[in-house]
């Protein structure tokens, strides 16, 4: 059957007790893993540096008129390619490593196909956001220090995620926290001239964004490819292993789709629509794959009803292998697929496959009618193994028939026998799959086995009395499904929760600065009713009481009394406050919301070097409906926030940006949990 490939020992993780590290990062354990993604990462340096010298050679080819400068390009350029042709082999060797990521335990399977995680680069997020929460929110930047702090530790954290559980939820609870930071300094008019890097984990390909967009994208990415990580590491060699197993590679399977179905326009190739389709599929095949193992763990028992069930469970998995290796094979996924996980899809397929037939004719040539056995019961098993009988057969007569039942085995045993040698052959052609040995054992292990049964009762006229055997019907007993991911295990607090409740103090509301209101509460009457729930809001103002009179509008927001913090303060409580003062003089400041303006095209420009036509940079054109009416008077002057919102909005047709696209979810999609609220809507665009 299946085994796993031994890596070296782990070593120990962080020490216990020990608080210095974020729970679940991991950034000092050197295990195999750590030191792929260490390879990974320098080998996307060496990409980046190669991309940039074709396109410089590429820029120089175009404009160069001198004929021997231009041969002298050509040949530099043919020196790039090569190169860079060799890092994609070596990135793609890094990609079927599989044997770093599998369990520990020793063991006789076929490793299965882990995702690398996605690299990136650092990101400084405190002088741009010093510089919006002393200009958008008026207060004292420095105050939220070591908010921002908390924030980059996180993100640093996220890049050395440990292998488990907790390592799922720091990630989880950053793309949650990205949520907030989305909310809280990222207008929808502007750039904040953050600048995000992430590398393509396929490619190798840095993309680069001024958008958070790519980022969620990202981090969305990386905790799918953990779960495909923890899945491979579960002990295949227990049922508790490989129900972890499989429930690993479902939740694998739902973040990726989650993944496409909302940002369905990524510029990085490995997030693609298309690539992201075929790594769902992956995961899925190899969910089955470990269903078909727990089937078979505790032992095949050569029994007539058990020996069905495991040939069409075997058939199951070659069917999602074989619909694996289509996608792969179909255009654009072909050229940026690893070729060896291609060919690992069809090794499987065949290997599946052959099972299937070996199984199927174990039952037929071990296992004959017998007197007081259950007709009825066999029958409609047997046929319920094909899709149609072989010409002349019915089932209930092949049972009772010998010679008919043992001419069908041997047909299913020639059959397995030549899927074997197709797995074989493909195996051998791959350099990457010939370096795992434990491959090859299985695959002939399984080949000499159905060889020894096939020699058993081969006969000299077999050539010419051999009846073709039909292919088993793909059937099991727990069909894989999606598993959506469920955001709502992790508590996440924003970090920036005290610029106040997000429904009011977010990026894309505008209000004015606060301004301080000093007035006195007589015999009880404020001069004014309260309304709201975080923040309050004065309404039902008199305009004779004290609190007008100092300069309060009905609508204001209550953001401080006697420099006590209000923004989170209900009703009740504001009014407790208020009346504590008797007739002292308060000192209240509020804020007003401004009237929102309409906002700018929010143009994503996307830096990326090396990508495929399907991902260039394009033109967005401009509505005629956005051309501003010059003859319209301005009534009234705008603030600073606001400036350049309504003037010059017509942008140039030269400006190259990626086109921001809504997500329409179909109707019929299992409704994801409610932390999603906490996004924007801005937040399917891409």
């Amino acid at each position: 059957m299946t085994d796993a490939l031994l890596p070296a020992a782990p070593q120990p993780l962080e020490k216990e007790n020990d608080d210095y590290f974020r729970k679940g990062c991991n950034p000092l354990a050197q295990t195999g893993r750590s030191k792929l993604q260490n390879q990974r990462a320098a080998l996307n340096q060496q990409i980046l540096k190669a991309v940039r010298m074709r396109t410089g050679a590429e820029n120089l080819l175009k404009v160069a008129t001198n004929q021997k400068v231009r041969e002298q390009v050509r040949l530099e350029l043919s020196f790039v390619n090569s190169d860079l042709q060799m890092l994609k082999e070596e990135l793609e060797g890094l990609n079927i490593s599989v044997g770093v990521y599998q369990g520990t335990e020793e063991a006789f399977t076929i490793p299965l196909i882990p995702l690398g995680l996605k690299e990136t680069k650092e990101v400084d997020f405190s002088i741009v956001f010093k510089d919006f929460i002393l200009e958008h929110y008026s207060e004292d930047s420095y105050l939220y220090e070591d908010d921002i702090a908390d924030l980059m530790d996180l993100r640093q954290a996220c890049r050395t995620p440990s292998r488990d559980e907790a390592g799922v939820e720091l990630l989880m609870s950053y793309f949650i926290q990205l949520g907030f930071v989305e909310s809280r300094f990222f207008p929808p008019t502007r750039h904040m001239g953050l600048l995000f890097t992430w590398y393509d984990s396929l490619t190798g390909v840095p993309v680069s964004q001024q958008t958070l967009l790519l980022e969620k994208a990202s981090i969305l990415f990386n905790i799918g490819a953990l779960y495909t990580q923890i899945g491979t590491r579960c002990n295949r060699q227990t049922q508790a292993g490989l129900e972890s197993a499989v429930d690993a590679f479902q939740r694998a399977a739902g973040v990726l789709n989650y993944l496409k179905e909302t940002f369905t326009h990524t510029p990085s190739y490995d997030m693609s629509p298309a690539m992201l389709s075929v790594l769902v599929k992956m995961m899925l095949a190899q969910a089955q794959e470990s269903v078909f193992e727990k089937v078979c763990l505790p032992g095949i028992q050569n029994e007539f009803f058990v020996l069905v069930k495991v040939a069409q469970e075997a058939a199951k998995v070659a069917e999602a292998y074989r619909q694996l290796h289509a996608a792969m094979s179909q255009e654009p996924v072909k050229e940026n697929v690893p070729y060896s996980w291609a060919s690992v899809a069809y090794v499987k397929a065949y290997h599946y496959g052959a099972l299937a037939h070996y199984f199927a004719a174990t039952l037929l040539i071990d296992h004959q009618l017998k007197p007081g056995a259950d007709e009825d019961h066999q029958e409609k098993c047997l046929s319920q193994l094909y899709d149609r009988m072989p010409e002349g057969m019915t089932p209930l007569a092949t049972l009772k028939n010998y010679v008919q039942r043992v001419l069908l085995g041997k047909g299913h045993l020639y059959r397995a026998i030549g899927y074997h040698e197709e797995s074989l052959r493909e195996a051998n052609l791959c350099k990457k799959l010939r370096d795992i040995q434990v491959l090859r054992d299985v695959l002939s292990a399984a080949h000499q086995r159905t060889q020894l049964k096939y020699t058993q009762h081969r006969e000299d006229d077999d050539l010419l009395n051999l009846i073709n055997a039909p292919e088993v019907l793909p059937k099991t007993e727990r069909e894989v499904k999606i598993t959506f991911p469920d955001f709502s295990k992790v508590t996440v607090t924003d970090f920036f929760q005290k610029l106040g409740p997000l429904s009011v103090f977010s990026a894309n509301k505008r209000w004015s600065p606060p301004r301080g209101i000093h007035f006195v509460v007589e015999e009880g009457d404020l001069g004014f009713t309260l309304r709201g729930n975080a923040p309050v809001q004065m309404h039902f103002l008199d305009p004779h009481c004290s609190a007008s009179l100092a300069g309060a509008k009905e609508g204001d927001y209550i953001v401080s009394i006697q420099g006590v913090d209000c923004k989170w303060l209900t009703v009740s409580e504001v009014m407790k406050l208020l009346k504590s003062f008797g007739g002292d003089e308060v000192e209240m400041k509020v804020v007003s919301l401004l009237d929102s303006t309409s906002s700018m095209h929010n143009k994503c420009a996307t830096y990326s070097v090396g990508m495929q036509k399907t991902y260039s940079m394009i033109c967005l054109s401009m509505d005629d409906d956005d051309k501003a009416d010059k003859t319209k008077k301005i009534s009234k002057k705008l603030s600073f926030l606001s400036w350049g919102t309504s003037k010059n909005r017509q942008k140039s047709a030269s400006t190259l940006c990626l086109p921001e696209v809504g997500l329409a979810r179909s109707q019929n999609k299992k409704k994801l949990p409610t932390p999603f609220s906490l996004l924007n809507s801005d937040s399917s665009l891409y």
